[in-house]
């Protein structure tokens, strides 16, 4: 066990020793009518040319009461009235062009520290809002009090409906995440993690041949790297005159492209499935996936594919693989029986939710709001600062049935018994209705690969693991969609993967003794549920 303790201590001095970098920002009151929410003090660009703040207005705003100041200079903002985002300037450098909101440039504006500034938003003479920051980074923006690539977005959750989602899950259904895409004629904007299959790509080229606009977006460093047959699929879309591009660089805004949906023409399939014969193909995993016809939710994802396509933090496929060389990979072609069958299903809202934008705090806004139950499907969870997690045992504290099942993979399997171990004790210490369990495919499929959730009477369901890097760190993409017919038939499948999975998962002493020394690493990188 003597690992487990320097791991512990090290877990403990790092933080301790980390230097800070960066103060945090003081928050505008919540009567302002004007906000500074962001800072770009160093763009990649000649001279810093293209500098510039961003101001917030929730409602329609005079921008002539107001001015902004770094103590050595005063620059007064214009008498013109602004609502939304308003990027301030006074060159429009390449920076801007990849920024959300109305530009704003001024005759004469601040001259902005690479080393550190204070900026003041005033209005009159008083002061509205201060924001700090320290050592900036080129290219990154300083905002929500922490660093961000400027190819990163900032977006608001969408809400739309009500309509009919085309319900289906994994494997059972393998012809419904490319069913839009099969008979799209103007526009596919495919978006994934990694991208290796065969019928995914004869789909892509069929609709390019149709004269339909094609752009593919992937993740250019998954765990494990980028494999041959990947690189061979990605070299025939671009043959044939497709847009692929690549998340990756020194300035792409996201640990990972996880994020794993598809516009074609009017529909958008939102999956939780990667595009390969696992997947999306069904020859593996258990997943969750929706077509949406809903104009909001549809614009929503076209926008956030553009935003992260066009963005700072890609290069084009052709250029990312010059010189490369790419790592064979085996295939997965399992074959599972067809038992739940798509279905088309009203719902009366959806929102499009986006991270690391926003969509750990409605995740955790939702279930904060559960009165009846909540379903839990994930491959595994993350430790004690996982918002999800203990976002779920409030719900069992207020009486509400928590039920979590967890993949059996072999790469999280003892991780995800400790921690269902754990979890159960806590249940049975405070006697509460929550359990968790890990799965038994029993030859319905091979993992646990869903990241979806069923509260209430909405179901979550999209790229979105339970844990921090996930909601904090990758591009991610879930829609929640609110209505009985809809929650009741992904709740059905999770209630039919529950039974096959026996009784809550109890650990003997034998197990107990192997276990140890895991549950024992869990609570070294702070799991708790207090």
């Amino acid at each position: 066990m003597r690992w487990v303790a320097a791991l512990v201590v090290l877990i403990i001095v790092l933080p301790a020793t980390a230097p800070a970098t960066v103060s945090a920002a003081a928050q505008a009151p919540p009567t302002a009518s004007l906000d500074l929410v962001a800072v770009h003090p160093n763009p990649v660009a000649e001279d810093d040319r293209g500098e510039f703040v961003v101001l917030d207005a929730p409602r329609k705003t005079n921008l002539g009461r107001y001015s902004l100041t770094d103590g050595e200079q005063r620059v007064a903002l214009p008498n013109r009235t602004v609502e939304g985002r308003v990027i301030v300037g006074e060159t429009r450098g390449p920076a801007v062009n990849h920024t959300e909101g109305t530009v704003l440039l001024l005759d004469r504006f601040l001259s902005l520290s690479n080393a550190g500034e204070q900026i003041r938003l005033l209005r009159g003479n008083r002061t509205v809002v201060t924001v700090h920051y320290a050592d900036a980074p080129e290219g990154e923006t300083w905002q929500n009090n922490t660093w961000r690539p400027l190819a990163g977005t900032d977006r608001r959750v969408v809400h739309g409906g009500p309509g009919t989602a085309h319900a289906f899950v994994l494997p059972d259904a393998p012809g419904q995440p490319l069913a839009a895409v099969e008979n799209a004629t103007d526009r596919v904007l495919l978006a994934g993690y990694t991208f290796t299959s065969a019928r995914a790509t004869r789909a892509l080229v069929a609709a390019h041949d149709r004269g339909a606009t094609v752009r593919v977006l992937v993740d250019g460093a998954p765990v494990g790297g980028l494999s041959r047959p990947e690189a061979e699929r990605l070299d025939r879309l671009a043959a044939v005159g497709i847009e692929v591009r690549v998340v990756a660089g020194p300035h792409a805004p996201y640990d990972f492209h996880h994020a794993k949906y598809v516009v074609a023409d009017e529909r958008a399939t939102v999956l939780t499935e990667n595009w390969k014969p696992a997947g999306t193909g069904g020859g593996s995993s258990r997943g969750w996936g929706v077509t949406l016809s809903d104009a909001d939710a549809v614009d929503a994802l076209a926008e956030t594919f553009r935003a992260d396509a066009d963005s700072l933090g890609t290069v084009r496929w052709r250029e990312f693989r010059r010189g490369k060389q790419f790592e064979p990979a085996n295939a997965t072609h399992g074959s599972y029986p067809t038992t739940v069958a798509p279905e088309r299903l009203p719902y009366r809202n959806v929102s499009v939710l986006v991270a690391p934008d926003n969509a750990e705090t409605a995740t955790v806004r939702r279930l904060d709001r559960a009165t009846d139950s909540i379903r839990v499907l994930q491959v595994s969870i993350g430790g004690r600062s996982q918002p999800f997690l203990a976002a779920a045992v409030r719900a069992a504290r207020r009486g509400v049935e928590v039920r979590i099942l967890l993949s059996s993979a072999w790469y999280v399997a003892a991780e995800n018994r400790a921690l269902a171990e754990r979890v159960n004790t806590l249940a049975d210490r405070e006697s509460l209705p929550l359990s968790v369990r890990v799965a038994t495919p029993a030859g319905q499929f091979e993992k646990v690969h869903a990241k979806g959730v069923v509260v209430d009477d909405t179901v979550l369901l999209g790229s979105l693991n339970w844990n921090n890097h996930s909601a904090r760190e990758n591009r991610e993409v879930v829609v929640a969609i609110e209505g009985e017919r809809v929650a009741d038939y992904y709740a059905s499948v999770f209630d039919s993967d529950w039974e096959r999975s026996g009784e809550r998962f109890l650990v003997g002493l034998p197990v107990a003794l192997v276990l140890g020394a895991v549950a024992c690493l869990l609570a070294a990188r702070r799991l708790q549920f207090e």
